[in-house]
């Protein structure tokens, strides 16, 4: 992917910036989608980082559709450019085999995208944000679904928001096998919940594929959940910032462009 090119994600809770410089992404940031003040100045920032190399472009990927229209009036105002959207405007990079692909969600689809363009064969890839969604391409690259879960901050925010005497609890590794405390209980039951979730459903996938598959991890909470996890064969902070250029690249090149 040798390419001068601004990508953008847009979540719903942070956006991420990445720029990619003859190929290499070279920057990220990530801010909150409430940080929308600062939203000019980081993408103004980011485009810094590739706005003297040759031909350099925008491209971005959003499930937070409220946020688009600011999204392209700051990439406009800071660089001039039009932010190519993964879906309108750039086709994705691998067949999605779900019942409704247009539905599914363009994230999910480009971290596949990313880990199958690295590992080449069938892999899992687990993104852990506000959602953990784990999902899962065959030896052929094709998308073919998975599963969506409450993220695990997610979690921790509606116990204590749904009930009278559980507190608030910042997502973090729990001590020891048994949660001594109400605090520690409730990062045992998320953390390994966590856990739990992904390695059963890798257990469902190896049986459809009838082999085991890589497990990729991406996401926000993806080194506090996973980190260090033997399950695990790689953290990949990136993936989705990966695969937009990748889905960009290929686009152009099929299109000749």
């Amino acid at each position: 992917m040798d390419i001068n090119l601004l990508v953008i994600n847009v979540g719903n809770s942070r956006i991420a910036l990445g720029a990619f410089v003859a190929g290499n992404l070279e920057y990220v940031r990530r801010i909150g989608v409430d940080q929308t003040a600062d939203l000019a100045g980081a993408i103004a920032e980011a485009w810094s980082h590739v706005s003297g190399t040759e031909d350099p472009e925008v491209a971005g990927a959003s499930v937070n559709g409220g946020l688009n229209a600011l999204v392209a009036a700051a990439v406009e105002k800071a660089s001039g450019k039009n932010i190519q959207w993964v879906g309108p405007d750039i086709d994705l990079p691998i067949k999605v085999q779900t019942d409704a692909p247009k539905e599914t969600g363009v994230d999910r689809v480009l971290a596949v995208a990313a880990a199958y363009e690295q590992m080449q064969k069938a892999c899992v890839v687990v993104d852990a944000g506000t959602a953990i969604t784990v999902n899962l391409c065959n030896d052929n690259g094709d998308f073919l679904g998975g599963a969506i879960a409450p993220g695990a901050s997610l979690m921790l925010d509606v116990l204590h928001d749904n009930t009278a005497q559980l507190p608030q609890v910042s997502l973090a590794v729990p001590t020891g096998n048994v949660g001594k405390s109400t605090e520690q209980a409730m990062l045992q039951g998320v953390f390994y919940g966590a856990r739990g979730l992904v390695k059963e459903l890798a257990e469902n996938f190896a049986t459809e594929l009838g082999d085991w598959p890589e497990i990729i991890c991406t996401g926000g909470d993806a080194e506090t959940l996973f980190g260090g996890w033997e399950l695990v064969h790689a953290l990949s902070p990136d993936l989705v910032l990966y695969g937009i250029a990748l889905a960009y690249t290929e686009h152009h090149i099929k299109h000749g462009t």
